[in-house]
């Protein structure tokens, strides 16, 4: 079964269902975004910029419009002066949530192994060279 997985993703790497998910959500900043909206529910553009403060203007609004287009988060504008911009996971963002929770508990556990094993590769490392 694993190599029927794998055979999948090297014949049509084009349609990769797990190379397109990591693509977009592997990166920081939409694991971030999605545990935020998880964690606090609806939020305003400039209150999910204070909670994920070292993120810029410019990378939010593209993590956010990325989400969005994967339908993975939603977006509600009020007709109102100034104007009023909520977002907000969807079912299938919320979905998402226990995978990438899963994930982030199994790096807090493996981080000091990880860390070790870094260190010793970089001393062997040096002393090849």
């Amino acid at each position: 079964m694993k190599k029927e997985n794998s055979k999948k993703c090297a014949e049509d790497r084009e349609d990769c269902p797990i190379k397109d998910v990591l693509y977009r959500v592997g990166d920081k900043w939409s694991m971030l975004t999605v545990i935020m909206l998880s964690d606090h529910g609806t939020l305003r553009f400039n209150e999910l910029h204070q909670l994920i403060d070292t993120i810029s203007q410019r990378m939010l609004t593209v993590t956010l419009k990325t989400l969005e287009a994967d339908g993975l988060v939603s977006r509600k504008m009020y007709p109102q002066i100034p104007p009023k911009v909520e977002y907000a996971l969807t079912p299938l963002g919320e979905s998402l949530v226990p995978p990438l929770m899963t994930l982030y508990h199994w790096a807090n556990a493996s981080m000091p192994a990880i860390k070790e094993s870094r260190k010793r590769f970089q001393k062997q490392l040096s002393k090849a060279l």
